[in-house]
């Protein structure tokens, strides 16, 4: 085993459960089964290099400066990266020896939820890790984003998590050891990866104390009162993070309790069916966010995934809200000028955390020099006689004038990605720098006036000062001189390094001073810039808090002036919202959809009422009926998604909105297999419904959709008949079911908090209009028929379904008797099509059918019309 593989080994010991990126010079290398591994998730080549063991070491590696790239695609497999650098140049380590191996260790450990670096980011989306704790049956789930430093902890029952997990989409979740098999599979549903650690990461006691730690206090007590189950699950987070970054923790702020009741529930079903984040197909387009999405900010659209992954229950908070983006919607020059002076902010949270990491450059400077300058400018641009939420907003963004001034003096408006590339201290700002600058700089014009000063001593015009890696600087002449060069007196001054074919070379006293100044030169400048640096951010960190605060600011005005902008584009209002179990909604319309169309096509969307106001503490319930393609789920979604956007603080698609909190919001709408965990639609679409009648509280709002359809017609009209006695019986919440089983509109008439209403269509000669508009009453059929004919199945099978309908219905009609001609009726098979019709044409279409256009001339062409003209009139 050579040395430098039994360091290599030494070092993958300490990291077992992580892909090892080994440097060497300008690649990191990876060995034996990290290599197989990593060749197979990075499609990248597989080589050999030595044995061990008597067998080829397997091995492939990828240049350091593109690492980043590969180290997103791992840790979006789900891999963790141990990144072990050289921790000293190869000359250094030569002095212990000609074979001694440079000293190696691993700084960082790159796992999905640890990341920082804005080219493994989406700028717009928060990257959690998660840490699940639980102490005698009452659990914790606390997260934090390190690229922002923010961290919040909840109360968290385990029937609860899912719903959490679902909101938060963490990449990474911590459990304790213990707990593994029972997580596993939930953590799976998110896509989340499951890390367990032991025992001693989620001690309540050793938690505190690394809080404490942390934040260089004696108690928590100034940050809110936390539990033992929350405080273990924090430390867990801090105790990771520890591991991972190698002792070097991020910039995190106080830890902030999110108090149970405090946002609407949303399971993850109803995330999914309701595309609140993200579409169905997986992507961010076609998701709400996307459509209401107009913030200008990173820290903006972080903000607004956010506030409509958990919309508030908090009344007060609602209102102040709304009352911001009011004031902005009243103000459009305002919030246009405003909207245009964010656009120019960068983010500065995500800058703070990479300087605070080591991780951050010149540009993450340049980036808190020119946010905090943008937050000066848009504070001046706000009046004081804003609602409070703005004022306390513009208040946050001033009192950064010092660390604007010191930033904008010491750099340069454009500086280089890395500090070691130098050049980003501007000049005039530090007196050392520029002199060790005026001497690298003006170094070509010393060694010109050198050559001048040997040419003129020797006589000799061909003479040259050039210089290489090997010699460095150097006198050069032609060889033909080498007689006076190597004779004195000329020897005093030259000494000879080199004969070649062609050329002597030579070097002076004088030349090799200059060529050390002119290095040091170099060198000494880098490293004052580097110092510099090193200086200025401490001075950020220093007063971190107050970036905090100022980026926060921004990221609220940001998604107040795009919430407004949003309204006033889009004919949105201002809901109504009370402490009450209302829901009455004028002309809804459906975000989504209603986007779509004007996108496509430019169709208007039809606005749609909705009434379900419950009185006392009784349900209401609305029964829609309806042909498929009427409407009928684009109804059920507008609504659900009226109440989260009001929640969330934003205005709403109609022309009236009266609205009391929601505290959950259940939808099951549409299914598919999970055959992953041996589910059938059915099975899923159970599930689903069950959780429902299990959790909802009166002030929830419920939408169904079609339940009970899975199965066999009286089965599923069964169960979604006892489904909707149960939301009004027991849970006595708002609810909106549809269904095609019109027996239920029977319901209405015995249930007390229960109304029908129906999407109207028009028949029109056997065609099916759409009329999209939702009535009250019950509709008297589904028009299945219809839709399919609409949807292209062929004429033979259509034709055939009216007929097994209409016998169907006249069973029907005749008291539930079958019809005779059904006994036999085979499951696959169908009468014959019938013989196709041959319509007998018009003479003049078979004269027009026989005619080569392109062969005909002008003259022709005209008697062919006369003809043609004679033959129709003729009949």
């Amino acid at each position: 085993m050579t040395p430098m593989m039994a360091q290599y080994l030494k070092i993958k010991s300490d990291h077992p459960g992580a892909i090892l990126f080994y440097r060497m010079g300008d690649f990191y290398e990876m060995f034996f089964d990290d290599a197989v591994a990593a060749a197979a998730a990075l499609d990248i080549a597989l080589t050999k290099r030595g044995k061990h063991e008597g067998a080829d070491i397997p091995m492939c590696g990828v240049p350091v400066h593109a690492a980043e790239g590969y180290l997103l695609t791992l840790t979006r497999k789900g891999f963790r990266v141990a990144i072990c650098e050289q921790l000293e140049n190869p000359a250094e380590a030569k002095k212990r020896g000609y074979k001694a191996v440079v000293k190696r260790g691993v700084t960082r450990v790159v796992t999905p939820g640890t990341l920082t670096e804005d080219s493994l980011l989406d700028a717009r989306r928060h990257n959690y890790l998660a840490a699940w704790a639980e102490i005698r049956g009452t659990g914790a789930l606390a997260w934090v984003d390190i690229s922002t430093g923010e961290m919040t902890v909840a109360p968290c029952k385990r029937v609860m998590l899912p719903h959490l997990l679902s909101r938060l989409s963490p990449p990474e979740i911590l459990c304790p050891d213990a707990l593994e098999p029972e997580l596993r599979g939930m953590a799976e549903e998110t896509g989340a990866a499951l890390v367990p650690l032991g025992a001693a990461s989620f001690d309540s006691e050793s938690g505190q104390a690394r809080l404490k730690a942390l934040y260089a206090v004696a108690s928590l007590d100034a940050f809110g009162q936390f539990d033992r189950v929350e405080t273990a699950a924090l430390g867990a987070l801090v105790n990771y993070l520890e591991i991972t970054q190698k002792g070097k923790l991020p910039l995190i702020r106080p830890p902030v309790r999110e108090a149970p009741g405090g946002a609407m529930a949303i399971d993850a079903a109803t995330r999914r069916n309701l595309e609140i984040t993200q579409s169905l197909s997986g992507g961010r387009n076609g998701s709400l966010l996307a459509t209401v999405d107009r913030t200008v900010t990173a820290g903006g659209a972080r903000l607004l995934e956010r506030r409509l992954s958990a919309p508030s229950q908090d009344l007060a908070e609602i209102r102040d809200r709304h009352d911001a983006v009011e004031a902005l919607l009243d103000n459009p020059r305002l919030r246009d000028d405003l909207r245009d002076a964010l656009k120019r902010a960068p983010d500065m949270d995500r800058a703070l955390s990479r300087l605070s990491l080591d991780r951050g450059g010149p540009r993450d400077l340049t980036a808190l020099r020119d946010g905090l300058a943008q937050a000066g400018t848009i504070a001046a641009m706000l009046p004081d006689d804003l609602p409070e939420r703005l004022v306390r907003a513009a208040q946050d963004l001033l009192g950064h004038e010092a660390l604007t001034d010191l930033l904008d003096e010491a750099l340069v408006a454009d500086p280089p990605l890395l500090a070691r590339d130098g050049g980003f201290v501007a000049t005039g700002y530090d007196t050392a720098l520029d002199e060790a600058r005026t001497l690298r700089d003006k170094g070509r014009g010393l060694i010109a006036g050198l050559q001048a000063q040997y040419t003129k001593l020797t006589g000799i015009g061909s003479l040259k000062v050039k210089h290489n890696n090997v010699l460095g600087y150097f006198v050069e002449t032609p060889a033909t001189h080498s007689t006076r060069m190597t004779s004195e007196p000329l020897t005093e001054t030259f000494i000879h390094r080199q004969t070649t074919a062609n050329a002597i070379r030579f070097t002076t006293v004088e030349l090799s001073e200059l060529e050390r100044g002119l290095l040091n030169a170099g060198s000494h400048a880098l490293e004052l810039e580097k110092q510099i640096f090193a200086r200025l951010c401490r001075a950020c960190l220093d007063t971190a808090a107050s970036i905090g605060h100022a980026a926060r600011a921004l990221a609220e005005i940001d998604l107040t002036t795009g919430f407004a902008d949003l309204a006033a584009g889009s004919d949105w209002t201002r809901p109504r919202m009370e402490d009450s179990r209302a829901f009455d909604v004028r002309a809804g319309r459906h975000p989504v959809v209603e986007a779509a169309l004007a996108r496509q096509s430019g169709a208007s969307f039809v606005a749609n009422d909705c009434a379900l106001s419950a009185e006392d503490d009784g349900a209401a319930i609305c029964l829609l009926t309806g042909p498929n393609m009427a409407g009928k789920s684009t109804w059920l979604r507008q609504n659900a998604l009226i109440a989260l956007l009001a929640q969330s603080g934003a205005f709403v698609p109609a022309r009236e909105a009266r609205i009391g909190t929601v505290s959950q919001l259940f939808s099951r709408v549409g299914a598919a297999d999970d055959l992953a965990r041996g589910r059938s639609t059915f099975m899923v679409e159970m599930v689903e419904t069950a959780a429902i009648l299990n959790q909802a509280d009166t002030r929830a709002l419920v939408i169904l959709d079609e339940i009970g359809r899975g199965t066999a017609t009286y089965d599923g009209l069964s169960i979604a008949w006892a489904t909707l006695e149960h939301l009004h019986n027991v849970n006595r919440c708002r609810a909106l079911f549809a269904t095609h089983y019109h027996e239920m509109t029977t319901l209405a008439e015995k249930l007390d908090h229960a109304s029908n209403a129906t999407v109207a269509v028009k028949d029109w000669e056997g065609e099916v209009i759409f009329l999209h508009e939702v009535r009250p009453g019950a509709a008297d059929r589904s028009y299945g028929v219809q839709v399919a004919k609409l949807a292209g199945l062929p004429a033979p099978v259509i034709a055939r379904a009216r007929q097994v309908l209409e016998t169907l219905e006249a069973g029907d009609r005749e008291g539930g008797k079958r019809a005779p001609m059904l006994d036999d009726l085979p499951l696959f098979a169908a009468p014959p099509p019938p013989a196709p019709v041959v319509e007998k044409t018009h003479p003049a279409v078979d004269r027009l059918a026989e005619v080569q256009p392109d062969q005909l001339t002008p003259i022709q062409a005209l008697s062919l019309l006369y003809e043609l003209r004679g033959m129709v009139r003729d009949g």
